[in-house]
């Protein structure tokens, strides 16, 4: 079994890898989520290939769907695709593997990247299990920049007033978006003191420290105070590549020649 420091590297390298390969954008976000989606995949998430229409399984909703290379790497290394079907597939015409997360592929609950969606569909889940007595936890990983959206805070009132303790939102809170840092853009400080006032119990952590982040997931995923949990994860955009971090040039550039073998080595040594 892969160790998740392994599983973390090993999802950057795939990351680059196929940004590099296809011409494709958004490495800097799928970088800063990849030790969120190891952890999740290697130690918090009861759900396997065996198990992916299991109705008792936990469900993760990903709503960073435009850092699809990130989920797509972490389910090709858990074993969720057929060998070589994500190198050969990813943004091929005709495939599956499309540019933005989606759900035709094994594993994957719901096709995102039109933002602020997959939170409120995670509620809808996480409130039918609470009805229905089920046992799994409900997840959903989040960018800061969606949050500008009004229907996150729609479904964060609506998690609050139905009890949805089965629900922990976890927020890769890099400070990048798409045209500027987040606090240029539209600042959202105090972020965990807003998640309180809505009544949610909220845990802050270093997003790349694996040992904070498997002690408060598998917490929060054993806590069932009556409150939904937030995981704000403080991350860094391109973590694990010092060229491209906290750059927001990454959030559309791909990697050329060069900046592929030096960020292959970066992460191998690392």
């Amino acid at each position: 079994m892969i160790d998740v420091a392994t599983l973390a590297k090993k999802i950057r390298l795939k990351i680059v890898t196929l940004c590099f390969q296809k011409k494709t954008s958004h490495v800097g976000g799928a970088l800063s989520v990849a030790d969120i989606l190891a952890v999740l995949y290697g130690k918090v998430l009861d759900i396997s290939p065996a198990r992916i229409k299991d109705p008792s399984r936990d469900r993760l909703f990903y709503s960073k769907g435009h850092a699809c290379t990130a989920l797509y790497a972490a389910l090709d290394l858990k074993g969720f695709f057929e060998p070589n079907a994500l190198s050969e597939g990813f943004t091929t015409d005709g495939s599956y593997f499309t540019s933005h997360i989606n759900h035709q592929l094994p594993g994957v609950e719901l096709s995102t990247g039109s933002l602020g969606h997959a939170l409120g569909v995670a509620c809808g889940v996480s409130l039918a299990a609470k009805r229905r007595q089920q046992p799994q936890s409900i997840f959903a990983v989040l960018s800061d920049g969606e949050l500008d959206e009004g229907s996150n805070w729609e479904a964060i009132m609506f998690a609050a007033h139905h009890h949805l303790d089965n629900l922990i939102a976890i927020i890769d809170y890099n400070k990048i978006q798409s045209f500027g840092s987040v606090q240029e853009v539209i600042g959202l400080e105090p972020l965990a003191d807003k998640f309180k006032a809505f009544n949610w119990d909220v845990t802050e952590v270093d997003g790349h420290c694996l040992e904070q982040l498997v002690s408060t997931l598998s917490q929060a995923k054993a806590n069932r105070s009556g409150k939904p949990k937030c995981v704000i994860a403080h991350t860094v955009k391109g973590k694990g590549v010092s060229f491209m971090e906290n750059k927001l040039a990454w959030h559309y550039k791909s990697p050329n020649d060069i900046d592929f073998q030096a960020a292959c080595l970066e992460i191998e040594a690392s």
